[in-house]
Formats: C-alpha cells, structure tokens, sequence
C-alpha cells in the first residue's frame, strides 16, 4: 500500500505569556490505507480523526508542546490508545497546558518513528522551543517542521522559552542541509522547500527575531 501524507487545518487560540491570538494549525497525517502517525494534536478531535479515518494511529508526534499544537492531544490519545511523544526539553510547556496528564514517550535526536514500512528520523531543532522538533522522511522526501521553519523564515522566537540564536543554528545545521527538493510541512501556513528557502538564511538572520 502507497504511503501518504494527508493533511487539515483546524482552528482555535495560541496562548502565551498572558496573551491570546486566534490561529489555524496545519494537522498532518502520515501513513498507509491500515496504520499512519499524526503530527500535531491543535484544536479539534473530530477534525482529525476525520483523516485518520479509522486507521491504526501509532503515535501522536508533537512537534513543541505550545498549546495551539497539543491542545487535544491526551483526547486524541484517549480516542485512538496511540501514546503522545514530546521532547523532554518541552516538558516545561507541556505542564502549562496539561499539569495533571503526561505525555506518554519521549522523542529523542536521531531516533526514528515507524509507520508504513517508512522511517521518520527525528531532528531536535530547539529555538521555537526548547524541545522543538521536526520529523524528516527521506524515502518521501518531506519534512515536517512545526513552527521551526516556515515559508518566508524560522518560527517566532519573541516568548518566553525560545531564542533567535538557536533557531537560526537548528535551521542552518539540520534542516538547510537537507536535500534541496525536500518539501516543508509546516505547523501554519502554506508548505514550501528546502531549495526555495535556504537562499535567505542570511536575510533572516540581519532581519532578527
């Protein structure tokens, strides 16, 4: 069976740092017609059991634990028995969000998530957020960044646990460096590529956080 990316956009609130902004979230969902992973847990249950579509649901992968992207996530788990998996640099933000329900695993450098006969090797790209993460599938030739990477620059980096300085390392050592034609899911907003991207690393760079 061909592995697939399938993707929706669910809508609700990102708060931080006494502030509240209202958001649409990118939900990704990587997998076969028997079993997929899911990226990112936003705003709505239903909305993404709607493109999980009754397959087996290994994990949910959380790219950073603000809570416009894993608002629903233990609800998710709950629905599906598919155990949520968040960096433990996140840990922090995570406890903001869900004091009392832990996630249930942790993502770590290099290590790999298997759905579909198909490896995610998981990149720690700190910077948004401590334990921020992105999910690279070679044999697809995607990768998914959260809010690292976006079409037009790395994520914001003006809140409480995130700083520019980094970012700009984690995109330039482990995204920039993939293969050109490596296309960018991203947490918001429009997919781009690594080739169309990294030409204006040094712009953002002069142009700051």
């Amino acid at each position: 069976m061909a592995v697939r990316v399938d993707h929706t956009v669910t809508a609700g609130t990102f708060s931080l740092d006494g502030q509240t902004f209202d958001v649409d979230n990118n939900v990704w969902v990587l997998g076969d017609d028997t079993e997929c992973v899911v990226v990112d847990a936003p705003h709505d249950v239903d909305a993404i059991l709607a493109v999980v579509a009754g397959r087996r649901v290994r994990a949910i992968l959380a790219t950073h634990a603000h809570d416009d992207h894993v608002r629903v996530a233990p609800a998710l788990a709950r629905a599906t028995g598919a155990p949520v998996l968040l960096h433990p640099a996140d840990r922090v933000l995570w406890d903001l969000v869900h004091p009392d329900e832990p996630p249930g695993g942790e993502l770590l450098d290099g290590g790999t998530v298997e759905v579909a006969g198909t490896s995610l090797l998981v990149l720690h790209t700190p910077g948004h957020s401590p334990g921020a993460c992105c999910f690279h599938a070679p044999a697809l030739g995607v990768v998914f960044t959260g809010d690292t990477l976006f079409a037009g620059g790395p994520g914001a980096t003006g809140r409480s646990y995130s700083d520019f300085g980094t970012i700009i390392r984690s995109v330039r050592n482990l995204l920039l460096t993939l293969p050109p034609e490596t296309v960018v899911h991203t947490g918001h907003g429009a997919s781009t590529t690594i080739g169309a991207e990294a030409p204006h690393l040094e712009e953002w760079v002069a142009r700051g956080r």
